[in-house]
């Protein structure tokens, strides 16, 4: 079985914050995105983890095309 793995960045001036994650480790980086706005030495901010959230969740919820075709054939 093949693993997909989800890619998130956020360029913010000289910092780039990526994260690599696959589906089962959503709730996860939520966490860590939350745990990260609240650390004052980063300059992420809520608002950041706002749009990286709506992102994530997005992310998951998307149907690869090989996932939706039909394995049939008549």
């Amino acid at each position: 079985m093949r693993r997909e793995v989800n890619v998130l960045a956020l360029l913010k001036g000289k910092e780039r914050y990526v994260f690599i994650y696959d589906d089962s480790s959503v709730e996860t980086l939520i966490d860590t995105l939350r745990d990260q706005a609240a650390n004052p030495q980063l300059s992420l901010s809520w608002f950041d983890v706002a749009v990286l959230t709506q992102k994530t969740r997005e992310q998951s919820h998307v149907k690869h095309p090989a996932e939706t075709e039909s394995h049939s054939r008549i």
